[in-house]
């Protein structure tokens, strides 16, 4: 190819590749570009992508070729692409599926056409201490209560093996989805919940059970895993965050499925009798409890009390690492992670791709704001800075303390009072959520708010949520607790005061919140509060590269300027 100067990427030979922000061509790249490469950097004008295997091991897992992943470096590349990379990334994007696991005659079996590639596999740790009876020069026999360790430990090697060995077909459940909900409203599945759905079962193949949906909040995760459970018509085990969300699932589940009630059993801490049902629904709390560190997890027996044949992860991206160990075992179960960002904090992402399945569906959240599925957002960064008697004991301050003092900047008090004042209309409806509940008290107190804490009740959440969903209640203010798997759909401004250090997830999920279409044509608003010359500040750029590279950017306000903030 010759040099296109209005191009606006420039790819490298270390597999980076920078993205020019004012450029026309810029929505086009960026879109191409996030189906196979993962953002690293986003200052104003220049965004950093990088090709790391695993990004381009999802991408091969649903479907894309590596000719199609050069194809389209080529079309937005200003120079020639490295000499380098085309043999690198073919040879990349070749080691997903040259190993695969299949069932011949009941038996489990690793397999490949490579050779010399088993026999380095059969003498690598954290694989051949797995290996059953050699079978044939490329042929190994695998326990089935190894199908899990396995491919972590292959995919550990660079070799993510592609499973196609099947599932148990579990016990049946006749389920189908409504037309018209219980509560009186028509009923379909859209069209990309629909595809996100064919994605993942793949009609049934061996191919399809097991894999991640990812869509935004508000683009109905939930209505997905009810598609699911309708096209395999099992027993279904559904883990979720917390029992608000163990809340939003049975509604949706009654609503708009013609499951009978007397089949749907609730396994939370909060349920008066445990109950274990065709369809059962869980936190990941309580399948992580145990009683003293080091010993058992006393509800683990959850995953073998029935015959289940799917279990759905939601918000798979907070999957807890104690449910990776039982999930390794449970191999042969369907598996369906739904989330709205990949983005694991502990960096366990080559787990969710081993044990929970690839990336099957995925569509950028512009692709649906634009269509209308979820709210028109705006994002603004407000910078404000320390006042003069806390400077000094931030310039003092350990460095752990540090990012405390600089978010629990009191002058973002008067910044809430201002953007409270501008949103004051009759359909605005106000999230405050932040980190420290020293901060989240005082404001609660100062505005006469409802405060939800850890500490709530969740019948006082549910019903102060609800008072927020029917209109009794335009504000809230909401510790971390409100980060997920919460159904407010008429919130459209959210105020963060304070975040979890450079939390990419947090930040998508925080702005999910108020992504659900609103009933008025007004955009939604997340507005982030944050200290100037401080940690804050360094911990927000990191915590923004999730929504950038979904087409968000943050308009940056200082202080002074929110009272003379333009709303639309």
């Amino acid at each position: 190819m010759q040099y296109q100067p209005t191009n606006p990427l420039i790819v490298q030979g270390d597999k980076t590749v920078l993205l020019e922000v004012d450029n026309p061509l810029y929505a086009e790249a960026r879109d191409a570009l996030a189906t196979f490469a993962e953002l690293e950097k986003s200052p104003e004008h220049i965004h950093t992508y990088r090709l790391s295997p695993l990004s381009l091991w999802n991408a091969a897992a649903a479907g894309m070729t590596a000719d199609e992943m050069l194809k389209a470096l080529e079309t937005y590349s200003k120079f020639p692409l490295p000499m380098n990379l085309g043999p690198d990334l073919r040879e990349t994007v070749s080691r997903y599926g040259r190993i695969k696991l299949t069932r011949v005659d009941g038996e489990l079996r690793l397999t490949t056409d490579d050779p010399a590639l088993f026999e380095e596999m059969a003498r690598r740790k954290g694989v051949k201490e797995f290996l059953g009876e050699r079978l044939g020069p490329t042929t190994f026999h695998i326990d089935d209560a190894h199908r899990g360790v396995i491919k972590q430990g292959l995919i550990a090697a660079g070799y993510p093996a592609e499973d196609l060995a099947g599932y148990v077909e579990g016990a049946d459940l006749p389920i189908n989805l409504r037309s018209l909900t219980v509560s009186g409203h028509a009923f379909r599945v859209r069209d990309y919940q629909r595809m996100a759905v064919e994605a993942y079962h793949a009609g049934g193949d061996v191919r399809g059970g097991s894999g991640v949906v990812v869509l935004p909040c508000g683009a109905g995760k939930t209505i997905v895993g009810l598609a699911a459970m309708a096209a395999v018509q099992k027993h279904t085990l559904i883990l979720t965050t917390s029992t608000t969300s163990v809340e939003q699932w049975r509604r949706e589940l009654l609503d708009k499925t013609d499951l009978d009630e007397s089949l749907l059993g609730l396994y939370t801490g909060e349920a008066k009798e445990k109950s274990i049902k065709p369809v059962t629904l869980a936190t990941y709390q309580i399948v992580t409890y145990r009683p003293k560190r080091g010993e058992d997890f006393p509800h683990f027996h959850l995953f073998q009390s029935m015959d289940w044949g799917l279990i759905i992860y939601d918000e798979v991206h907070l999957l807890p690492a104690p449910v990776f160990r039982i999930t390794a075992d449970i191999q042969a179960r369907r598996r369906l992670g739904l989330t709205a960002t990949l983005v694991r904090e502990d960096g366990r992402e080559e787990d969710v791709f081993s044990l929970i399945g690839p990336k099957k569906f995925d569509v950028p959240w512009r692709v649906l704001e634009q269509k209308g599925w979820i709210a028109q957002a705006r994002c603004h960064e407000i910078r404000l800075s320390l006042p003069d008697d806390q400077k000094m004991e931030y310039a003092l301050a350990e460095l752990r303390d540090k990012f405390r003092i600089a978010s629990e900047n009191p002058a973002k008090e008067e910044i809430v009072a201002q953007l409270l004042e501008h949103f004051n209309e009759p359909d605005d409806r106000v999230l405050i959520i932040g980190q420290y509940l020293k901060q989240l008290r005082r404001i609660a107190q100062r505005f006469g708010l409802p405060l939800i804490t850890g500490q709530t009740s969740n019948a006082e959440r549910e019903r102060l949520y609800q008072r927020l969903r029917n209109g009794e209640l335009k504000r809230l203010v909401l510790s971390k607790v409100g980060n997920f798997a919460i159904d407010l759909p008429d919130a459209n401004v959210m105020i963060q005061v304070s975040g979890t250090f450079g939390s990419r997830q947090e930040e998508a999920q925080r702005l999910g919140r108020i992504l659900r279409p609103k009933m008025n044509t007004d955009s939604a608003h997340f507005f982030s509060l944050v200290t100037r010359d401080t940690r804050e500040l360094d911990f927000a750029h990191h915590r923004q590269l999730f929504l950038t590279e979904q087409g968000y950017s943050y308009e940056i306000l200082d202080g002074s300027e929110v009272e003379t903030f333009a709303r639309v």
